[in-house]
């Protein structure tokens, strides 16, 4: 089993390449973030993320149920339970972590043979039409996402591989050569 950290500014696709890797290959697994913010329309608690109170999420904290955490976007708590991997481990799966910046940098340091992979978008023209285009962000917000992605942008040399996700499908391909070659 491979630990793989794909990281990415958001409205980069990594739900997207998730998606595309979970439907084309066999032996993967996402792991699904817990978080404090709210659910998006359609969003299913345990499906899309586990939804849970600031409170609960901090005493997971204080337990030490948590891989990596990081508070986004300056309001709301994401993070990996360790549940997660012993998931993935016992299935004999690889496990997809679709995580930000500062949850890839913990991973990182606890979990130095995970497959980091950062994820860039074509431009940054593209990446502010994606993120308009989702539609599920205040002006004020997609303005913190842009800034954050500047910075998210500027640290992509710590990860193993950057790819750049302008084609799906081949992107799709590269992160599993990747995982192979990883395997050796």
């Amino acid at each position: 089993m491979s630990l793989i950290v794909l990281a990415g500014p958001a409205g980069v696709g990594k739900g997207t390449l998730v998606r595309w890797l979970l439907d084309n290959a066999e032996g993967y697994s996402l792991s699904v973030s817990a978080t404090t913010r709210s659910p998006r329309p359609g969003e299913e608690d345990g499906v899309h993320y586990h939804f849970v109170e600031r409170a609960r999420f901090e005493q997971l904290i204080a337990d030490s149920q948590l891989l990596e955490w990081a508070t986004v976007h300056g309001d709301n708590y994401y993070g990996t339970l360790l549940d997660e991997l012993t998931r993935a481990d016992a299935a004999g799966l690889h496990l997809l972590l679709e995580i930000d910046l500062q949850g890839a940098r913990q991973v990182m340091e606890t979990r130095p043979t995970a497959i980091t992979i950062f994820i860039h978008p074509p431009s940054f023209e593209v990446l502010e039409s994606r993120l308009r285009e989702r539609a599920t962000e205040t002006e004020s917000q997609i303005q913190t996402r842009l800034i954050n992605a500047r910075a998210e942008i500027a640290s992509a040399e710590e990860f193993d591989y950057e790819l750049i996700n302008d084609d799906l499908a081949q992107t799709g391909k590269d992160i599993l050569k990747i995982v192979s070659e990883s395997e050796g």
